[in-house]
């Protein structure tokens, strides 16, 4: 999917580019061409003849070389690439960026660039969550840049949580979305998915019946079309799609933050199954049996994320596609629901247990809009996620 496109690979200091051989591998596998360029502390953890073999082409390590400079070659550099890929990104590197420092050859290329550019994060959990690598990835991501994860797991430095580089295959996938010609490309897609969980105590907790399968088919759907796909999941079952910027939840107050922080956005495609309700004062700790019975639990609306982003005004996505899942008087409900939430589209579909759609592989859905409803057949979620995404692209591409 690669064939002809050239990529600019910037590899910072971290201890994840141990991935990029295996990255610089698949990307000309996939048919790339990939120019390497190495900050001086990634030498410390790849060497500069291990890239250059493997991608084929010189590694450029200096902004001062007097052969290439002549001619301005770091500008040449910078502009002659498809996309430019800062894989990985530390959060020194990341700090650049945001900042406009240009102080060796890597962050002077970043300035000079007017090429796509998607960074994949690599650090300790800690400086992940640090309030100054959250502003400066905000401020990034308004500049138009790209982020592939990271992912949440075991670190090297023995603490988990997010903060490890993607896998070079998930990265590759979002290069072939960033550079698709697809009928979305240049459009930005927030896509909602899973239940919620709202807790009761730390072990406890009331949730939907959803697998998450479906949105996430969309993601992938819209990905495969050229979007750029936020995906907000809850704690879903099914697997994350790659390609697309993946923020994990867990609460409706969670998803909605996480919503409005991801926008603007040209579409918004809300499949998650949020829970109507919260606990107020949730436990801290385990509730435990006691002579008096079962404890007394107090319920308050949790936000109506839909609704809310519907009604916003200024920043409103072009088109809000929601969903109805019902068990009785589907249309009604879903012809009810899209008028009071005052989206564009909604999806209804029965979920009801003698359907087996709710957790199950396939969907029957009926799209309603200002123009009426349309019954589409029974079939896989993917299919389904295709000709949804098909009709979010046509338009789009109308307004």
């Amino acid at each position: 999917m690669l064939t002809g496109k050239r990529i600019l690979l910037i590899i910072g200091g971290g201890i994840a580019a141990y991935k990029v051989p295996e990255l610089i591998r698949l990307l000309r596998k996939d048919g790339a061409a990939v120019t390497p360029v190495m900050t001086a502390a990634a030498g410390e953890f790849v060497t500069p003849l291990t890239v250059a073999s493997l991608a084929g082409e010189k590694v450029y390590t200096e902004l001062f070389d007097l052969t290439d400079e002549s001619e301005m070659g770091h500008i040449q550099l910078s502009r002659v690439a498809d996309l430019v890929l800062v894989a990985p990104v530390t959060a020194n590197l990341m700090a650049k960026m945001a900042n406009g420092q240009a102080d060796d050859l890597p962050s002077t290329l970043l300035m000079a660039t007017d090429t796509p550019v998607m960074i994949a994060p690599a650090m300790n959990v800690r400086m992940w969550e640090n309030p100054a690598t959250r502003r400066n990835l905000a401020l990034l991501q308004g500049d138009g840049v790209r982020v592939v994860g990271p992912n949440e797991g075991d670190m090297a430095c023995g603490e988990y949580g997010p903060g490890r580089m993607s896998e070079p295959f998930e990265i590759v996938a979002a290069v072939e979305a960033a550079l698709s010609s697809g009928p979305l490309s240049g459009r930005r897609v927030v896509v909602t998915s899973g239940p919620t969980h709202e807790p009761i105590d730390p072990v406890r907790y009331i949730a939907n019946r959803s697998s998450g399968a479906q949105g996430s088919a969309i993601a992938a759907a819209l990905r495969d079309l050229g979007a750029e796909v936020v995906f907000v999941t809850g704690p879903a079952e099914t697997p994350r799609p790659t390609g697309v910027e993946v923020i994990e939840v867990e609460t409706a107050r969670e998803m909605r933050d996480a919503v409005k922080a991801a926008l603007p956005a040209d579409a918004g495609v809300f499949a998650a199954a949020v829970a109507d309700w919260h606990v107020e004062g949730a436990s801290a700790s385990k509730i435990k049996k006691g002579p008096d019975g079962a404890p007394a639990l107090r319920f308050s609306e949790n936000p109506d994320i839909l609704a809310e982003v519907s009604q916003m005004g200024a920043g409103r996505p072009t088109l809000l596609v929601g969903f109805a899942a019902e068990t009785d008087d589907v249309i009604a409900h879903a012809t009810a629901k899209r008028a009071r939430k005052r989206c564009d589209w909604i999806v209804a579909n029965d979920v009801s247990p003698a359907t087996g759609i709710m957790g199950g592989t396939e969907n029957a859905v009926t799209l309603i809009s200002g123009d009426g409803q349309e019954e589409w057949p029974r079939a896989g979620k993917v299919e389904v996620a295709r000709r949804l995404a098909d009709r979010i692209a046509a338009a789009l591409g109308r307004a």
